[in-house]
């Protein structure tokens, strides 16, 4: 049982968070009834079972618990009486089956935490605690800024909410597609997150995979957009190499070493079909370039035969329209594969020097991997060391200190 309890919580628990956000209208108050509602499930199940519905047995739980605790800390009748009204509008205590339905309450959490009345740092700090359940430490190592910036940042965000009454809805009319892109930026932040924890034992995080394709085709159909079927394409395409990137030992499996029978056919052939749809349209989103990078991954039988220049020339156009340090670690890796290490090592020296990825592991793995490459075997080493150091995910330092053993034997 408590095994289960341990997958529920990994799988639901940002959902359950959700909905008693709502309920509760309070984040502090609904995340303190999250972990009495968990707390309340380890002494209760295995004595009685696992409920038929463990996810509206959570909430319900967490609502009634919130409840006792503010009936205890109330001071004055008045406030208690406003408070229970404001829970129990009908006067009613209704069980959550009864309730509003939740599917869409992880929208309208990514939707509030995209709020434009809180500051750009602070929605993303704000999407990766409350929708991936990251500790700030995590979002800290993340966005490569020290912890405390982090939760000054989620603390100004909850008291803005809470000082301007931000309603906890998904808007309508001319507000959705004006937070359209932070929208889908953070589910783009949910997916890599699943996709490659940034922290643990696991490779691939596949609740959290899931949960952003699940609100990327629920968006859809809120607001058909190209940037949306972008979005979702890269998704299906990225999550169709899933079972593949991770041995049966849960170790991590490189691109060029991936047994591409296991690659998903069917989100493959949906994010092919939803990409030539967004290509079509007049203007083509940063998610759909992204989208079209995967599909020549998905296309080909092995990585040989992957067109790397087509590769490159794409992350041209993201760096054009939209420049980052990452893309253009990316686009170094394409065009080590396409022209050699050594130009590949050259551009990612010039990433590493202009400092803002000097503390991300994978720009120094790509460099190691460079050096490997190039014959380097003693700069390899100190670079794949470099990468262990700053890495945090266990099945990444795994494979580097794999890497460090076998040029050092």
């Amino acid at each position: 049982m408590e095994r289960a309890i341990e997958d529920i919580y990994r799988q639901h628990s940002r959902r359950v968070l959700a909905t008693l956000i709502r309920l509760l209208g309070d984040f502090d108050r609904a995340e303190e009834a999250l972990h009495d509602a968990f707390a309340a499930a380890a002494r209760t199940w295995p004595v009685d079972g696992l409920p038929g519905n463990p996810v509206a047995w959570l909430v319900s739980t967490g609502r009634f618990k919130a409840i006792d605790h503010i009936r205890r800390r109330a001071r004055f009748a008045a406030s208690l009486q406003h408070i229970e009204d404001s829970l129990y509008p009908d006067g009613t205590e209704t069980e959550i089956a009864d309730m509003e339905p939740i599917e869409d309450d992880m929208l309208r959490l990514i939707f509030i935490c995209c709020h434009p009345a809180l500051a750009a740092d602070a929605q993303m700090a704000m999407a990766l605690r409350e929708v991936c359940g990251l500790t700030t430490e995590e979002i800290a190592h993340a966005f490569l800024v020290p912890a405390p910036t982090v939760a000054q940042r989620i603390v100004r965000a909850k008291n803005r909410i809470r000082a301007e009454k931000i309603p906890y809805e998904v808007p309508a009319g001319a507000e959705l597609p004006e937070r359209l892109d932070r929208v889908l930026h953070v589910i783009y932040l949910v997916f890599n997150e699943g996709y490659s924890a940034s922290s643990g034992k696991a490779v691939v995080r596949a609740d959290l995979t899931a949960e952003a394709i699940r609100l990327a085709r629920l968006l859809a159909g809120l607001l058909p957009h190209p940037d949306v079927a972008g979005l979702l394409s890269l998704l299906l395409l990225q999550d169709s190499r899933r079972a593949a990137r991770q041995d049966g030992e849960g170790a991590l499996v490189l691109l060029a070493d991936q047994d591409r029978s296991r690659w998903d056919r069917g989100k493959i052939a949906e994010g092919l079909a939803l990409l030539a749809g967004a290509m079509r349209t007049p203007e083509i989103g940063l998610y759909t370039v992204q989208a079209a990078i995967a599909a020549e991954h998905a296309r080909t039988g092995s990585i040989e035969e992957t067109d790397w220049r087509r590769i490159a020339f794409y992350y041209d156009l993201l760096i054009a329209a939209h420049p980052s340090d990452i893309t253009e670690l990316n686009r170094a890796v394409a065009i080590a594969m396409a022209d050699g290490p050594e130009k590949g090592l050259a551009l990612v020296d010039a990433v590493i020097a202009r400092g803002d990825l000097k503390a991300y592991h994978l720009a120094h793995s790509a460099r190691a991997d460079f050096l490997r490459r190039l014959g380097r075997r003693a700069e390899a080493i100190q670079a794949y060391e470099t990468a262990l150091a700053f890495c945090r995910q266990e099945p990444e330092q795994a494979f580097l200190r794999k890497r460090i053993l076998e040029l050092t034997t």
